[in-house]
């Protein structure tokens, strides 16, 4: 009988690892402590985000493309570069009278209709006739920026895990895209460049307290139910624009608020909000913050404010936004509420900077920025001239997995009891808190070989797969886990759009724990566990468990075969995935490590059979477009005189898969 599964395990082991993080950290007791942890939370963001942004700015090639007066300002729709290449869509809500004005970057949160929202006019609208040049932006991938023209799009989910492998991060995006909004505005004659506040709710809010936090030309800083903490994050379903990989292992959200100090901010939370933007959580991080303003003797400019409300940006939310900027853009009042000025929003199609359907075809999208970062990193991975070369790239590829996977932690405990695998099923404790089960079909007569079966979509109270039977006909034991977080142990409601581990893949990327290092933990775990014997140890991975097999692989030299069925041939996307496990995808592999071909390079000179594969937006390979992919893994093995130990199979074939494991001749590595 199966064992039954666990659905809270992987949760609670998440977050007694992220409470240890958070014990280690402690609050600065001067300012000169501040200083110094000051400095490694702004380190720690840079990784987190992908590195340093571009120290050459793109050109920002402003464009101003139509004028809509109002009364008391005026409505412009306009466009301006942020990346090379990428167009960043805006409103500028001018007032009317002579500047320069204090300005306001207004972004929107997970709202349909992005700047177009009618929460967005609304204080864009306030803030215009209260004197404040405005300038409302559309993130990322949302809003006009979609990946269709469209309005309604989510960001998320496959979305903005296509930039994870480039080392990129959506949260580390916007905080750039929002510096160059800044440059935009302080472009124009009409703004005050030294007095620049933004606020922005929900996501936006997030955007808020990042860029906020990042860039010192934000004077002011309100984010609206947003502010909470990391550890809230934790067990909750949010938008991979938030995540920041790593962050738990340097900081919590105190530390990013600290950032800001002494710049005045004010945090709004709504009384009826989610858990990780409630006021509760929102408060015990303001404190802590309250303690580095202390420190910098202006305890008086943070401030918390709840507001009966659920997850919003409503009129008293926006009249208290009105008078924190008055009094610190401005200097005039004490920061209390301001009465609202008279709103009337717009319909958001006439708010287009982009007539519908008329976004042009050479618009980048987000996944395709994500395609083209990737691509210039593989373009650097070159196949090898020779043996030497092959060897110097080895063992930096390999030094780069360590990091990357964390050498030491995929090493079972030596002090953890050993438990061998015996029977139908057997539990193994692979983790603090993480229990496995594995099943373990043996054949009549002694096997000849043993293979390990990774299947990600298939649950073990199903019986024997196809492949399985097939395998036990050759007489292969097979030996099939349950890895962490998947079938009957994934937490509940983890599928977020076509993402089906959101969840799970992003609680592990705030410990910085990606959800691979953990599952090939697991199959160290069962490795350690298999008897002791002469049969030699293969392991086949379907789908995106494929990925799983061949990190495996490469952690641990037992394993002497390797198969990859229908799996991922590349970690570049130009497009999101219809389904997909984005557990599969740890930041910045690609330039730590290098892509699928360098994973399979570094198992040679072994057994390797690729049958079938899939692009990195997980549609199928044509058998040129799957040798064109391994061009790189096919030359190492010819300059090790082992090209017949690589087979690469368009067709997924499950009785030659079969037949491959379970031939008797070794690999050269014997």
């Amino acid at each position: 009988m199966p064992l039954v599964a666990d659905s809270a395990a992987y949760l609670r082991h998440i977050r007694e690892y992220a409470k240890f993080l958070e014990q280690q950290r402690q609050l600065p007791p001067n300012q000169a402590a501040w200083e110094t942890q000051r400095a490694t939370i702004r380190r720690g963001l840079v990784g987190s985000w992908g590195g340093e942004f571009p120290r050459q700015h793109a050109p920002l090639k402003p464009r101003i493309v139509d004028r809509l007066p109002r009364a008391g300002y005026l409505i412009e729709k306009l466009f301006f570069q942020t990346w090379p290449g990428v167009t960043m869509a805006a409103h500028a809500y001018v007032p009317e009278g002579a500047g320069p004005f204090p300005a306001v970057l207004c972004v929107h949160g997970h709202w349909p209709l992005a700047k177009q929202e009618p929460r967005v006019q609304a204080r864009c609208i306030g803030l215009a006739k209260l004197g404040f040049f405005v300038l409302a932006v559309d993130a990322f991938g949302a809003g006009e920026r979609g990946t269709e023209p469209a309005l309604g799009e989510y960001h998320g989910a496959a979305v903005a895990s296509t930039l994870w492998p480039t080392g990129r991060a959506l949260a580390g995006v916007q905080v750039y895209e929002n510096m160059r909004a800044v440059d935009y505005l302080q472009t124009r004659a009409e703004v005050a460049p030294d007095r620049i506040g933004i606020t922005g709710t929900s996501g936006g809010g997030n955007q808020t307290m990042y860029a906020g936090a990042w860039d010192e030309r934000f004077r002011c800083v309100v984010p609206v139910c947003s502010v909470g903490s990391y550890q809230a994050y934790l067990g909750a379903a949010c938008c991979m624009c938030e995540v920041v990989p790593s962050a738990l292992s340097y900081t919590e959200e105190w530390g990013i608020l600290g950032l800001i100090a002494p710049r005045p901010l004010l945090v709004i939370n709504a009384t009826r909000d989610v858990v990780q933007f409630s006021v509760a959580e929102a408060q015990r991080t303001v404190k802590r913050a309250q303690g580095v303003y202390k420190l910098y003797g202006h305890a008086d400019r943070i401030r918390q404010l709840p507001i009966e409300s659920g997850h919003d940006y409503n009129q008293p939310m926006r009249e208290a936004m009105y008078g924190w900027m008055t009094c610190y853009l401005k200097g005039e009042g004490n920061g209390e509420p301001i009465p609202e000025p008279e709103i009337e929003t717009e319909a958001a199609e006439g708010l287009r900077c982009w007539s519908a359907g008329a976004r042009p075809r050479s618009f980048l999208t987000l996944p395709q920025f994500a395609g083209e970062l990737g691509r210039s990193i593989t373009a650097k991975h070159q196949p090898p001239v020779d043996i030497p070369q092959w060897e110097t790239e080895r063992l930096w590829r390999r030094e780069g997995f360590g990091r990357a996977f964390g050498a030491a932690s995929l090493t079972p405990r030596s002090t953890a009891p050993r438990r061998v695998l015996s029977g139908e099923t057997t539990e193994l404790r692979s983790d603090d808190g993480i229990t496995i089960s594995v099943q373990r079909f043996q054949t009549e007569n002694k096997p000849r070989k043993r293979v390990l079966l990774l299947d990600l979509e298939r649950d073990t109270g199903k019986g024997p797969a196809p492949l399985v039977k097939k395998l036990l006909q050759k007489g292969v034991e097979v030996v099939r886990p349950v890895l962490r977080a998947t079938g009957q142990g994934a937490p509940l409601q983890d599928r977020i759009a076509h993402a089906r581990d959101h969840n799970s893949a992003q609680w592990g990327l705030w410990v910085g724990k990606p959800l691979l290092t953990q599952w090939v933990r697991d199959v160290m775990t069962v490795l350690h566990a298999l008897p002791q014997g002469q049969q030699p140890i293969g392991l086949a991975g379907v789908g995106a468990a494929g990925m799983v097999a061949l990190s495996s692989a490469v952690a641990d030299d037992r394993i002497r075969e390797i198969a990859l069925v229908d799996s991922p041939l590349t970690l570049v996307a130009d497009e999101p995935p219809d389904e997909t496990r984005v557990g599969i995808l740890v930041p910045d592999m690609l330039r730590r490590i290098g892509d699928v071909a360098q994973l399979v390079a570094l198992c040679s000179p072994r057994r390797v059979l690729i049958a079938g594969g899939r692009s990195g937006a997980g549609k199928r390979l044509t058998a040129d477009a799957q040798r064109e992919l391994t061009t790189y893994s096919r030359r190492v093995y010819h300059l090790l005189s082992v090209a017949d130990q690589l087979v690469c199979d368009p067709i997924v074939d499950e009785e030659v898969i079969a037949g491959w494991l379970a031939e008797p001749r070794a690999s050269a590595a014997d």
